[in-house]
C-alpha cells in the first residue's frame, strides 16, 4: 500500500486570537460614564475573577465595542464575528470575515478597540489553526 503524503486540515480558518491579560484592580478605564451602575458591575465581575466562562468574556467584549457610533466599520465587524473558544484562560478566539478581522486589527492599531471589563489586552494574533492528518 503506498504511503499517503500528511497534510495540514484546517480547523479554524479566518480567526483571531485576542491574548488578554487581567486587569490590576477591576475594570480597565472604569472611570468613565459609568456612574454608580459601573461600582455594582465591579463587585460580581471581580468576585467570579478567573472563573468566568469564554463565552462570558466574549459577549463583554462585543459590547464594549458595539458602542463606536463613530466608526460604523467597526461596530459591524464586531457584530459578526463569532465565538469560538477560550484558551488557557488568556487567549479570546474569535471568527469572522477576513475583512471583519482586518477592522479589528486596525482598531487594535489605533487602540480604539476596547477589552471585555477586567481585562487589557495584550495583542492580538491572526492564527490559522490546522491539524496534520495522515491520509
Amino acid at each position: 500500500m503506498p504511503r499517503r503524503a500528511e497534510r495540514c486540515l484546517q480547523i479554524a480558518p479566518h480567526s483571531l486570537a485576542i491574548v488578554l491579560d487581567a486587569a490590576a484592580g477591576g475594570r480597565p478605564g472604569g472611570d468613565g460614564a459609568g456612574g454608580a451602575g459601573a461600582g455594582a458591575c465591579a463587585g460580581p465581575a471581580a468576585e467570579l475573577g478567573r472563573h468566568r466562562i469564554g463565552y462570558e468574556i466574549f459577549a463583554d467584549f462585543k459590547r464594549e465595542n458595539m458602542q463606536h457610533f463613530w466608526d460604523r466599520r467597526a461596530t459591524a465587524a464586531v457584530a459578526e464575528t463569532f465565538f469560538l473558544g477560550w484558551i488557557d484562560e488568556q487567549v479570546l478566539l474569535v471568527q469572522g470575515k477576513e475583512e471583519h478581522l482586518e477592522v479589528l486589527r486596525q482598531g487594535w492599531a489605533r487602540r480604539s478597540l476596547k477589552p471585555p471589563s477586567g481585562f487589557h489586552i495584550k495583542c492580538l494574533e491572526y492564527k490559522n489553526l490546522c491539524i496534520q492528518e495522515k491520509c
